[in-house]
């Protein structure tokens, strides 16, 4: 269950990156810095570990494997990414 393999990754996109995610900001910078401020630290790191355990878990199908857990919600190609340069992008926010 995503919940509890990928708890942070669970709760960005459950609660942020959703259809809803307009009422935290238009562009992604502005989305992650939200869930930022409401998390502590520590919560940020431990996504980087998730993001990181998702990529080296999945180096031939990352792009299913994130389609069939997130992709109901939400597609980083509608913002403007592949999958692989979303996840460095969060990673990069998330490090700031």
């Amino acid at each position: 269950m995503l919940s509890s393999r990928y708890p942070k990754m669970y709760q960005l996109f459950g609660a942020y990156l959703n259809q809803d995610f307009d009422l935290w900001g238009d562009t992604i910078p502005e989305i992650v810095s939200c869930y930022k401020r409401d998390c502590p630290r520590e919560s940020h790191l431990e996504m980087i570990h998730e993001i990181n355990s998702f990529m080296s878990e999945h180096p031939d199908d990352l792009d299913s494997a994130f389609e069939k857990d997130y992709g109901q919600d939400f597609d980083p190609e509608l913002w403007g990414y592949t999958t692989a340069s979303f996840l460095d992008e969060l990673k990069r926010l998330l490090s700031e």
